[in-house]
């Protein structure tokens, strides 16, 4: 871990391999929650299967969880890096002509992005610990969509969810296309992966959005 504090290069592949593998997981979890707008059923067999599966929840959860935490916090090192960099060149480095906005405000969105996620596993991670481990309930098949959908019922909640996912698009924006520079993917199929990265950052996160307002909609609508 030294290491990687030390060498700029290590912590820049570090910080972009570790979000290319928070980007396989954010489509596998849109994949899932996506069913849910069109076949409650489906979605409460898959998420019957994610949440009852040994692997899942006490090999895979806990890569997740600490993937998340690694990304964060070398994000916060970059950035400190970052920082002490810009002022020791102050006087020759002009932020806004060489890089975009978003670029410059990666921490900005993610800071916004864990506090999302501090909301997400306040709605749901914490809540299915309680019902399986600690109120120890009978597993229940069929409650998964209904769990799903009482969480949009306010539309307090359901802005909070759209407007962390528009800050998601952003910080995808940049953060995913500069992802494959950061490992080296630098040859004649990086402009079509830059491309399908740009896309990836706005049709993942507009897709949350519908499932929230579907799911606002439809729970409004009986």
């Amino acid at each position: 871990m030294s290491g990687l504090i030390k060498s700029s290069i290590a912590r820049k592949v570090a910080m972009a391999l570790s979000g290319l593998f928070l980007v396989f997981f954010l489509l596998q979890h849109f994949s899932i929650n996506f069913t849910s707008i069109f076949s409650p059923d489906l979605f409460n067999e898959l998420s019957h299967f994610m949440g009852t599966n040994p692997i899942v929840q006490f090999a895979l959860q806990p890569v997740l969880i600490f993937g998340v935490v690694f990304h964060f916090v070398m994000g916060f090192i970059l950035e400190i890096k970052n920082r002490n960099a810009r002022a020791v060149k102050y006087a020759k480095y002009n932020g806004g002509a060489n890089a975009s906005w978003m670029s410059r405000n990666m921490i900005l969105s993610g800071l916004v992005i864990l506090a999302f996620l501090g909301l997400h596993f306040y709605d749901f991670w914490v809540p299915e610990l309680v019902h399986k481990y600690v109120e120890a309930h009978p597993e229940d098949p069929t409650r998964y969509y209904h769990e799903l959908q009482d969480k949009f019922i306010s539309p307090v909640r359901t802005g909070l969810y759209i407007i962390s996912f528009v800050f998601l698009a952003l910080h995808l924006w940049h953060g995913f296309a500069s992802s494959f520079q950061s490992v080296g993917f630098n040859n004649k199929f990086s402009v079509a992966a830059t491309k399908f990265a740009k896309a990836f950052a706005i049709v993942i996160p507009l897709g949350f959005i519908i499932i929230s307002i579907v799911l606002h909609l439809s729970k409004h609508s009986h």
